[in-house]
């Protein structure tokens, strides 16, 4: 039986060595013991301690003896910075069958591949922490260069200093500073990295900083939120000592019973915030604004010279151009269509692409002259995502349609037509002003209102271009043109 002392802390490298050592002798992972120097740790790692005769100790190997994947070796470097230390037995014992059990790490079920995955899942989950709740303080004045000078206090519960160390160098890198801890500690100045395995003593850190972060923590806290289970969870409490905030939190969580009956009282003294009022002024301004906008647009060109200017939504930001609508001033007919194609975004006319020469053909067969009906779309600008060089159609959302329906009520004013087309359920949902069923209404005339005349509903021709079977893109325009010829004779009894 060989005992072979590492120190509790003992990185990959000094295991490494020694367990190249026993592999090369053959020593398999029972007959050695992993002693710990501590007294309190010197019989963990045998069931029988007190039988064991001991041995000269194995002189660490730096000779390359035996074989491992590069899985395999990363896993041993992972669990070999787990804070117990049956780690060196647990890595040797992996070492070992590795040699013989190639698809070991393969293998979830098995026992010592099942204590590496638990080991590894609580060494990332110390290192999310750390991450997470690092503070660094403010140590003295920034330096002739300008770099600011900070320091930190974490305990971590196994050995990630390393590990971690770049994530912070990257991260704040224009500044000096360093994290102590009770294992280690990490230095960052003038851009060089430097790991010690050192225990450090907490230092009393406070500065500046902290008193305005608490007042911003304050500010933030919802009392009628408050779900300590879920805090403890994301931020366990072996952790709050170090954090400024969790300072207040007693304090916060003690008061908050009293604030959440202070906000309900408010809420019903029947009286609405200051900010309300103040919204409610706003929206009064603007539409007024908006109908001295519409009885300013007198004409179709003056509605199509406001157009160009139109930021109501987000789409402006990205079509190249609005398109408004097309056609004779008094047009009998308006059909009103979903938004601009890619075509019809570039040109800045409705219906100049594929969707419009399909419709650009039904209404020759159907006998309307296109030079009589008025052309728009529901939306006024294209709404798409890029996807290579091609800018893909995206379907209109209710907020676009809701911005846009100003300017088609503006239309429909200054037209005045007898009936109104809807191609499709985007422009269906903007003349009724809600969500319809497209299928249970189309082909049928809908009487109108005070301000909206008739309507008649239908597919968008671009609905056809998208049928993949021959035989029901045809069926699917004959119908097209039979609610077109509908609209066609009401037309010609009204």
């Amino acid at each position: 039986m060989k005992r072979l002392q590492l120190a509790r802390d003992a990185d990959f490298e000094t295991w490494r060595g020694f367990a190249r050592a026993a592999l090369a002798e053959g020593i398999a992972p029972d007959q050695i013991e992993w002693m710990n120097p501590d007294a309190a740790q010197a019989d963990l790692f045998s069931s029988e301690p007190a039988k064991l005769e001991q041995e000269a100790p194995t002189a660490p190997c730096a000779t390359p003896v035996g074989h491992v994947s590069k899985p395999g070796l990363a896993l041993l470097r992972t669990i070999l910075r787990y804070h117990d230390p049956q780690r060196f037995a647990l890595a040797y014992r992996l070492l070992w069958r590795l040699q013989t059990e190639p698809a070991l790490l393969a293998i979830a079920t098995d026992p010592d591949m099942r204590e590496a995955a638990r080991m590894t899942q609580q060494i990332r989950r110390d290192m999310h922490k750390m991450k997470a709740f690092v503070r660094f303080r403010e140590a003295t004045q920034p330096d002739s260069d300008g770099r600011r000078h900070f320091i930190a206090w974490f305990e971590p519960e196994n050995y990630i200093l390393e590990s971690v160390a770049p994530f912070f160098a990257e991260r704040f890198s224009d500044m000096d500073w360093m994290i102590l801890t009770p294992i280690g500690s990490i230095l960052f100045e003038k851009g060089k990295l430097l790991c010690d395995r050192s225990p450090c003593a907490a230092p009393d850190l406070k500065d500046d900083v902290e008193t305005l972060w608490h007042s911003y923590y304050q500010s933030i806290f919802n009392p009628a939120r408050i779900k300590t289970k879920a805090m403890r969870s994301e931020m366990p409490t072996r952790y709050w000592k170090n954090l400024p905030e969790t300072r207040l939190i007693p304090q916060m969580l003690a008061d908050a019973e009293n604030r959440v009956a202070a906000m309900v009282a408010r809420q019903n003294d029947g009286r609405a915030p200051a900010f309300h009022e103040r919204h409610q002024a706003e929206w009064r301004e603007r539409e007024a604004q908006e109908e001295a906008r519409g009885v300013a647009l007198n004409g179709l060109p003056a509605l199509s010279r406001a157009l160009e200017s139109c930021q109501r939504c987000d789409l402006c930001r990205y079509a190249t151009q609005s398109v408004p609508g097309i056609g004779p001033d008094h047009a009998p007919l308006m059909l009103v269509g979903e938004q601009p194609g890619d075509q019809e975004d570039l040109q800045g006319k409705p219906f100049v692409g594929p969707a419009g020469q399909v419709l650009d053909r039904v209404l020759s067969e159907v006998g309307i002259e296109r030079s009589e009906v008025y052309l728009t779309n529901a939306v006024k600008h294209f709404k798409f995502v890029s996807k290579g060089r091609r800018r893909i159609h995206q379907t209109p959302g209710r907020t676009e349609i809701v911005a846009c329906s100003p300017w088609l009520d503006q239309e429909i004013r200054l037209v005045q037509p007898k009936l109104i087309v809807t191609l499709g359920a985007t422009a269906l949902q903007a003349v009724e002003g809600r969500v319809s069923r497209l299928g249970a209404l189309r082909g049928h005339v809908r009487d109108g209102s005070a301000t909206r005349p008739p309507s008649l509903a239908t597919i968008h021709p671009s609905y056809l271009l998208r049928l993949p079977e021959p035989q029901r893109a045809q069926e699917e325009e004959q119908r097209f043109m039979q609610e077109l010829s509908v609209a066609r004779d009401w037309l010609a009894e009204h």
